[in-house]
């Protein structure tokens, strides 16, 4: 009754004669559709007569309705959707998706109307004359991704051709290989290679002829100096593009020759970034050398407003930031000699930082400041402390007070290292402390911590605004509305204390 007779006699030859009634009901559990013969008359009537005499009046009562009285076709579609019910089929109604005349599509990979206006703007002073310029962006702004939109533009403009990603510190470099591949994904046109040179990796540069190397500044020099003196002279033939990460360190002797054979070729060009356009917050000459290095070319925020950093915090894109001084009086005597190796020098001596560090007031001032933050209901606080026995101390004792916390330090194995910033990282909501001395000011990406406590003293701005930069990514990069910065740093100084200040410092040097 339910089948074609056609269909019937293949059914019959592929299982070798008549089919037997149990292969039959399996067979017929695919090619039958149940739902569609009860919306129709003949084969809701053929459903009907077949309904064993003991079910029909449980099915009546269901329906509402005597099933032979009538002919089949005058069913309301109510009692057909109860019909449907009794059999235990699931009505479901699937409404074809509304298109609207105009929509709107998200890029994966997209950038803010900052971002774009800079990518806009580097393109002409990197495609022409000294083919070099510095984007400027506060931290937590995006000067990897936006710097990954001019990479993919150079690649997809060249092939095949190498862009080689310059920078110092394991963390940094891994950053970049994680977000070129991310933007490539989303922004390329072809399979290309990815280099990573840092550490004991080492790719086989002849053989690099088209894709991204990322390059740690130690390992570049150290293999100039050691084992093959002409390597980047060698790579310069394919590179088409040279991207200086924290560009203020570019004109330091060793760093500056690599940069230099590595862009030896008249179509290279040489992007540098930083949060923080110069080496000091005073010496003008040494920030003037950086400036002429790039050629006196800036790219930085284009926002309505006269104060960027405001515009970026009103937006969502930076996190509004509350400083305040650790009060602390360690007791120590400086001489005569040592202030005046503090006042002349770019930082304070390490020696002195460790013996101020270690006194037992100034402990326990870093050790209350942490319990009073994490008291108001800061779940991430990050600590920079002014030498590895100060972060060992501190994330001792907070330990033994059931906090929960980790240390890293330059000398921390990797794992461990990676533990605890995977850790920190976490969505878990237990507060957690992560303790640091010397690995995390750059390449260290924590939108969740909501506080920042420097207890390091230093006269580096750049230092102070890399440090500062951790904990102040907005919203709308997945980061916090306000976060607190402690400091042991004097306010008094230019810049120290004040974003917007800090970010404006050396506007002077490349007017």
């Amino acid at each position: 009754m339910f089948f074609d007779p056609a269909v019937l006699s293949v059914l019959d030859a592929l299982f070798g004669g008549r089919i037997d009634g149990e292969n039959l009901r399996r067979v017929a559990r695919t090619l039958i559709d149940l739902d569609v013969l009860l919306g129709e008359p003949d084969g809701r009537k053929l459903v009907l007569s077949l309904v064993p005499n003991e079910k029909r009046t449980e099915l009546e009562a269901r329906v509402g309705r005597t099933i032979t009285a009538s002919p089949a076709s005058e069913w309301t579609e109510s009692q057909v959707r109860r019909l449907r019910d009794f059999f235990g089929l699931v009505e479901e109604r699937i409404l074809p998706p509304a298109v609207p005349p105009t929509e709107t599509i998200t890029p994966i990979y997209g950038l803010f109307d900052h971002q774009r206006n800079a990518v806009c703007r580097l393109a002409p002073l990197l495609d022409e004359d000294e083919r070099r310029a510095v984007l400027h962006l506060p931290t937590g702004v995006g000067k990897t991704r936006t710097a990954m939109h001019v990479v993919a533009d150079a690649l997809r403009a060249h092939e095949p051709s190498v862009v080689v990603w310059l920078a110092s510190g394991k963390e940094l470099l891994e950053q970049a290989v994680v977000a070129f591949k991310e933007a490539w994904m989303h922004l390329g046109t072809r399979p290309l290679q990815i280099g990573t040179m840092w550490g004991d990796r080492m790719p086989d540069l002849d053989r690099f002829s088209d894709g991204f190397l990322a390059v740690g500044l130690a390992k570049g020099w150290a293999v100039i100096s050691r084992t093959d003196p002409d390597w980047a002279v060698r790579l310069s033939q394919r590179v088409r593009l040279v991207v200086f990460d924290e560009a203020h360190q570019s004109i330091a002797r060793t760093y500056r020759q690599v940069t230099e054979e590595l862009t030896l070729d008249f179509r290279c060009a040489l992007l540098g970034l930083t949060a923080t356009p110069g080496r000091t917050w005073a010496d003008i000459d040494e920030d003037g050398e950086l400036a002429e290095f790039f050629a006196g070319n800036k790219v930085t925020l284009e926002v309505p407003g006269k104060n960027p950093i405001e515009y970026l915090i009103e937006n969502g894109y930076l996190a509004r930031p509350s400083f305040r001084t650790l009060l602390s009086r360690p007791g120590l005597a400086f001489s005569e000699r040592e202030i005046s190796r503090i006042a002349g020098g770019l930082d304070i001596p390490e020696e002195i930082v460790a013996a101020l560090s270690m006194s037992e007031q100034y402990v326990a001032a870093v050790l209350d400041a942490i319990d009073e933050l994490l008291g108001v209901g800061h779940n991430r606080v990050l600590v920079f402390a002014a030498s590895v026995d100060h972060a060992r101390i501190l994330s001792a004792i907070l330990v033994a007070r059931d906090v929960r916390s980790n240390v890293v330090t330059g000398l921390t194995p990797v794992r461990a290292r990676e533990h605890a910033i995977r850790t920190f990282r976490s969505d878990d909501e237990v507060p957690m402390v992560l303790v640091n001395f010397g690995v995390l000011t750059t390449g260290f990406d924590a939108p969740k911590a909501s506080a920042v406590i420097i207890a390091r003293p230093t006269r580096s701005l750049v230092l102070f605004s890399q440090m500062v930069g951790r904990a102040i990514r907005g919203p709308k990069a997945g980061g916090t509305e306000t976060c607190e910065v402690v400091t042991v740093i004097d306010p008094s100084l230019p810049g120290f204390g004040d974003v917007a200040a800090a970010f404006l410092n050396w506007e002077d040097v490349w007017q």
